[in-house]
């Protein structure tokens, strides 16, 4: 059984690198098994959503750097994006009137799998929900890395997964945790989430873990300076285009160091014959109960602005860690 609409929905598009704008489109067929969600928010997920917005997608690596829903290709056009909030307007009873999240670009209607939707909890509210993207990029780091007890850890980053994951962190029994960035600025986030922040110069060594997420060769070299003898770096930035130079002379060798990535497509290997990709997104949602996490929502603008939110994103001129998109009729009830 399908049913037919002859409703348009919009979207976001990437049309060339550096310029996006609003594309109006007929809605698809909803057949069995699928949902037609009405979306309330949305997140911009500024690291890559920024590489993508500039065309500075590798080639060699597009094809894993696909969105699950994406339209397009890279470099324009292409419809792009992954931390999307919305309420089931059709589908199976059971989900009608429920909120959910999706792996869908910013679009204010879609037609998506049932299998798609992760129902969020009621006491998740919808904004805070737009940040699961990031949590579950966090959660696998944990599940790769497996800190100890009286661990001494440091986050070198204080973007949206940096924070993320240092929120997450704050509820393990570790000797020390430590957010390492040189924005003086991430020193009111980290008191919001109730850790420490440090400037570079003043991050304290000898640790058993470092997660670097800054993006910047800089960083890595610092996290290796940060480790302890045989100490592993997890290495969750992803710098597109560019090359950094990784600093494996001096010390790296004798001190036994160790630089392990964590890409959030795939199940780290310690939990992957026992979780699915749902299992982790429901992992996430459920820490989103948590409202430090409201910390890292930093904005929220109109859909109809986004074009405009995405060039500011891009240039630098609006700072945010993740910005949130609100739809219109996000203020409604979702029933």
């Amino acid at each position: 059984m399908s049913c037919t609409s002859s409703e348009h929905s919009q979207s976001y598009w990437t049309t060339r690198p550096g310029h996006g704008e609003l594309r109006t489109a007929p809605l698809p067929k909803r057949e069995t098994e699928q949902a037609l969600v009405r979306t309330l928010y949305s997140g911009i997920s500024r690291g890559t959503e920024t590489l993508v917005h500039d065309g500075r997608i590798p080639p060699g690596v597009a094809a894993l750097m696909e969105a699950p829903f994406q339209e397009g290709t890279f470099g324009g056009p292409v419809k792009y994006g992954y931390l999307s909030v919305g309420v089931v307007e059709e589908g199976p009873d059971s989900l009608v009137g429920q909120r959910v999240f999706c792996l869908y670009p910013h679009q204010d209607r879609y037609v998506v799998p049932v299998s798609a939707l992760t129902v969020i909890p009621d006491d998740v509210p919808s904004e805070r929900a737009v940040l699961a993207g990031a949590v579950e990029t966090a959660v696998n780091a944990l599940w790769d890395a497996r800190p100890c007890m009286g661990d001494r850890i440091a986050v070198v980053g204080g973007g949206m997964i940096g924070a993320a994951l240092a929120t997450l962190l704050r509820r393990f029994p570790l000797g020390r945790l430590q957010l390492v960035d040189p924005d003086p600025s991430r020193a009111a986030l980290a008191a919001e989430l109730g850790v420490d922040w440090v400037h570079p110069v003043d991050a304290a060594g000898n640790c058993d873990i470092v997660f670097h997420c800054s993006s910047t060769a800089a960083g890595l070299s610092l996290g290796l300076g940060l480790l302890g003898d045989e100490g592993e770096v997890i290495e969750m930035s992803w710098y597109g285009t560019r090359s950094p130079e990784v600093p494996l002379g001096a010390d790296f060798h004798a001190r036994r160091l160790s630089i392990r990535a964590s890409q959030v497509g795939t199940i780290a290997a310690p939990r992957r014959a026992r979780r699915t990709h749902q299992d982790r997104l429901a992992t996430a949602l459920d820490a989103l109960k948590d409202p430090a996490f409201d910390a890292l929502l930093s904005g929220t603008s109109p859909f109809e602005d986004l074009p405009n939110v995405m060039r500011d994103l891009s240039s630098g001129t609006l700072a945010a860690l993740c910005h949130v998109i609100a739809y219109p009729g996000a203020d409604e009830p979702a029933t």
